[in-house]
């Protein structure tokens, strides 16, 4: 039997269809999350040591160009989010994931430290334009409400496992070939696969767009809050958790990116290092369902003092216990899901434990120095391991990191307890 040609789908099946384009959309923007992730973040550390090893660089001098990077990261955010925020996301990631792309083939021929450098500080400057800061501001440009919380989520549990997928691969691709072929490939990734997967995202909704700029000239129209940043910066409790999230990145930082060759110097093989990195992921993951389940039981001040806590357990388990698989792989899940619930710590304190007002404000006056300080704690902590003779000194430095955390979270704690 023929429908009738001005026959439509009842408005639930319409909104069905439209659900599931939508998953279908962000599961692939979770593939893309997972390869950007996997080549332009991750991968940093198995590159150097290889072209280390090729040309007998120095370690703190070639961990400085991932230090560029980040820092490079760090100040790309404002004019690359606003390019987002006024409905170009999808060009923005779109060429942001070619150019990587680009230079990742480019930078297969260097031979040179300073090419070494111009490489990773342009590919930390994409960063911005390819990562979460990215995705998220595409899906609040593309859905409102409830909708872009839930695909927001959804993506960071598909982030989560860009690590556990691509140290193995490129593990493999070093045993099999070398550092130059390694950058081809993911080269090749960023290309054809962000790429293209960027290329096919929804446009921007200019309802939606026209809105949040609506909003932001509202916003700025209004006399400012009571409780703005000015305030913010004259309250204890500010100061307290920005110490408490610097320390925190710096020792996570450093650690995680020097965690690859402490384990090789530690007496693992490459398989097994492979093998403790692959779960970093999926912990983090772990960390956040488990937040999520039980968000309402624990107060963040409360969960921070926690997770800061596990810190100094990682650390002393790796520096005093002995250096086997099996023992270290525990702690290798407690680290993941430790930072992977400090994301949301992170995001929730200032509205928890000092305002709701101006969070924009406050939130980016914290940021800048947090990421500045988690841009150099590379170059420092490879700094620590010349100076040191080994990653046995690092260990006990970020013990004492570690340590400083939780007692900021606890200091963090008192001071709003008094507050109130």
């Amino acid at each position: 039997m023929k429908l009738h040609a001005s026959w439509k789908a009842p408005a639930d099946i319409r909104q069905l269809d439209a659900s599931s384009n939508h998953q279908f959309s962000i599961m692939l923007l979770g593939i893309a999350q997972i390869c950007s992730w996997g080549t332009l973040y991750y991968s940093f550390p198995q590159i150097a040591e290889a072209a280390m090893a090729e040309f007998s660089w120095n370690k703190s001098e070639t961990y400085g160009a991932l230090t560029l990077g980040l820092m490079l990261s760090a100040f790309a955010g404002l004019p690359i989010g606003s390019a987002i925020d006024r409905g170009h996301g999808r060009l923005v990631m779109t060429w942001g994931s070619v150019l990587a792309g680009l230079l990742f083939l480019l930078g297969s021929q260097l031979n040179s430290l300073l090419g070494f450098y111009l490489l990773f500080g342009a590919i930390g400057f994409l960063h911005s334009a390819t990562l979460y800061e990215a995705a998220f501001s595409v899906i609040a440009n593309r859905f409102n409400g409830e909708q872009s919380k839930k695909h927001i989520t959804t993506l960071t549990l598909w982030g989560g496992f860009a690590s556990t997928l691509f140290i193995p691969l490129i593990e493999w691709l070093l045993q099999h070939g070398d550092w130059r072929l390694v950058m081809q490939i993911i080269g090749l990734i960023n290309i054809l696969i962000c790429g293209v997967i960027y290329y096919r995202l929804p446009q921007a909704d200019p309802v939606l767009v026209e809105q949040h700029c609506c909003e932001k000239e509202q916003k700025e129209q209004k006399d400012k809050p009571k409780r703005n940043l000015a305030w913010a910066l004259r309250q204890p409790v500010f100061w307290t958790l920005l110490i408490c999230f610097s320390i925190f990145a710096a020792a996570t930082t450093a650690f995680k990116f020097h965690l690859y060759p402490l384990l090789l110097e530690k007496g693992l093989s490459a398989k097994e290092v492979v093998g403790v990195l692959m779960v970093l992921g999926p912990a983090q993951v772990v960390g956040r369902l488990l937040l999520k389940l039980f968000f309402e039981q624990i107060s963040m001040i409360h969960l921070g003092i926690l997770v800061a806590s596990a810190l100094p357990v990682v650390f002393s388990a790796l520096a005093f216990l002995p250096t086997e698989f099996w023992i270290i792989i525990p702690f290798a899940i407690l680290f993941g899901a430790a930072t992977g619930t400090m994301t949301i710590v992170k995001g929730s304190a200032v509205p928890e434990l000092l305002t709701r007002d101006a969070y924009g404000a406050i939130n980016g006056a914290m940021n800048l120095p947090v990421k500045t300080i988690k841009a150099l704690s590379p170059s420092i902590a490879a700094l620590i391991w010349v100076i040191a003779g080994g990653y046995q000194g690092l260990l006990q430095v970020l013990i004492v990191l570690g340590v400083l955390a939780s007692l900021c979270f606890a200091l963090a704690s008192l001071l709003t307890n008094k507050k109130t």
